[in-house]
């Protein structure tokens, strides 16, 4: 299991009473639902998941769900037998992007507080700028991001004391022994090439093969490129921000600082 920072404050989300939804927010990929999961089966003997795109292109059993009550029944039908009390069960609404009217009845279903809930998605922006009625008072928003540096010594077999006495060094502006120092520049210029995805990390602990993570880091590109034009309508608009989209790298290490879009 890779160690994700963001897994203690779910810990903390699912200890407490709070009014508020957790809705883990962030780029496809990054490990949203894994580690919500992972969190969630420890510590929920009823752990229910529902992923809401699946839903949609599937059977679209949450489609029409717009009270607490049309919610609860949709949910008796894919989970019916886990459905207990609040301490013992959580929902799992993952990619609740999928449907606008969830963000908007999520207030409802806290406030009704029959259960435990947790939420991630991609693209917010996208859906809250759709969404009739956003609830912000009953949404408390966390952003996960790839794997950042320490995560990735972690996954590589580096010991949190090692990573505390980094700390320490740095606070008192002292430079680390020379040998160490030289392994962990070795281990940073790994990090730079494989980047923060988990998958990526994951296939470069387990195989070391560098074909293999830049697969998985071409993958993942190339969704993000579909994402990028998706939500726009026009056939010919989508060639554009697809173009925008793939000229990003390029642009990055020009010498112009800024985009100037074609008309």
């Amino acid at each position: 299991m890779l160690y994700r920072k963001i897994a203690r404050r779910i810990e903390e989300y699912l200890s407490s009473d709070s009014k508020q939804l957790l809705l883990i927010d962030g780029a496809r990929q990054t490990g949203k639902s894994y580690i919500v999961r992972w969190v969630g089966q420890r510590m929920f003997p009823n752990y229910i998941e529902i992923n809401m795109e699946e839903d949609r292109l599937g059977d679209r059993v949450f489609a029409q769900a717009r009270t607490v009550s049309d919610f609860y029944l949709a949910l008796s039908i894919v989970a019916g037998d886990r459905m207990k009390d609040k301490k013992s069960t959580l929902v799992f609404i993952d990619e609740i992007q999928a449907y606008d009217h969830l963000l908007t009845l999520v207030k409802f279903l806290m406030a009704d507080g029959r259960f435990t809930y947790i939420a991630s998605g991609s693209q917010l922006g996208v859906a809250l700028k759709n969404t009739q009625s956003v609830p912000l008072g009953s949404i408390r928003m966390e952003r996960m991001y790839p794997m950042d540096f320490e995560e990735f010594m972690l996954a590589n077999g580096v010991g949190g004391e090692l990573i505390g006495a980094m700390r320490e060094r740095f606070r008192k502006q002292e430079a680390m022994p020379e040998a160490l120092h030289n392994k962990l520049m070795d281990l940073f210029r790994k990090y730079l090439l494989v980047g923060g995805l988990p998958a990526a990390v994951d296939s470069f602990v387990k195989n070391s093969n560098v074909v293999e993570f830049r697969r998985i880091q071409k993958d993942v590109h190339d969704l993000y490129a579909v994402d990028a034009s998706k939500y726009e309508e026009e056939n010919g608009r989508k060639l554009k921000v697809r173009r925008i989209f793939e000229m990003i790298p390029s642009n990055l290490v020009s010498l112009k600082s800024t985009f100037t879009p074609s008309s």
